[in-house]
């Protein structure tokens, strides 16, 4: 197969670092009110519920905003490729 040209594709691997980031703004909103007792031997289920939570919600907005506005995104070029004449597209 040749590189026929190119396209622009958000990049994916540098969300990593928005999703973290809006994930904690999430979670930091939604316990704002809780008590400020940390003890590290006792575990949370509902902390761990809304990180979950906090986590979905900020995927999905990620995944919308990329379908909708994916030019707002940092983006790379992503070979596009055609087969050869010896080779079968299938």
């Amino acid at each position: 197969m040749k590189v026929a040209g190119y396209d622009q594709r958000p990049d994916l691997s540098r969300m990593g670092p928005t999703l973290l980031i809006a994930s904690a703004l999430i979670l930091a909103i939604r316990t704002a009110r809780w008590p400020a007792i940390f003890d590290e031997n006792l575990v949370s289920s509902e902390l761990d519920q809304e990180i979950d939570y906090a986590v979905l919600l900020a995927t999905r907005t990620l995944s919308r905003l990329i379908k909708q506005k994916e030019s707002m995104f940092p983006s790379r070029r992503v070979e596009r490729y055609e087969p050869g004449e010896d080779e079968d597209p299938a």
